[in-house]
């Protein structure tokens, strides 16, 4: 099953979708634990990482990036690489962090859980 959002080679069913969806603050935290990246750059460590599976459309990255914004638990400041333009770059808050973590072991929690009901 493919998740990309942009071009569909394989239908995504709204179940995986929704699935998806409920993930993307704590992806995003994940993706910011190195430290500071602009929202293309999370866009593209997602879809790398996810074996070119999970690839938000532009919309996407940046609504969830205002969202965990709001929540303060990511701050942004403009800067200018030494190659190329301006970017707008994200990075956790002390807050942030502390909410990746807790989201994370309930994510764990979570799916083993799910998995334990589920079974083999």
């Amino acid at each position: 099953m493919h998740f990309t959002e942009m071009h569909r080679p394989v239908s995504i069913n709204q179940f995986a979708r929704d699935l998806l969806t409920g993930t993307y603050d704590l992806i995003i935290l994940d993706m910011l634990r190195a430290g500071p990246a602009y929202g293309y750059e999370i866009r593209r460590r997602v879809f790398e990482r996810s074996s070119h599976t999970i690839l938000w459309r532009d919309g996407t990255i940046y609504h969830a990036l205002r969202h965990l914004e709001r929540q303060r638990l990511v701050t942004s400041s403009w800067r200018i690489p030494k190659t190329g333009h301006e970017r707008r770059y994200y990075q956790l808050t002390p807050r942030g962090r502390r909410a990746w973590m807790e989201r994370r072991r309930q994510w764990h929690t979570l799916t083993a859980t799910i998995n334990k009901v589920l079974g083999p």
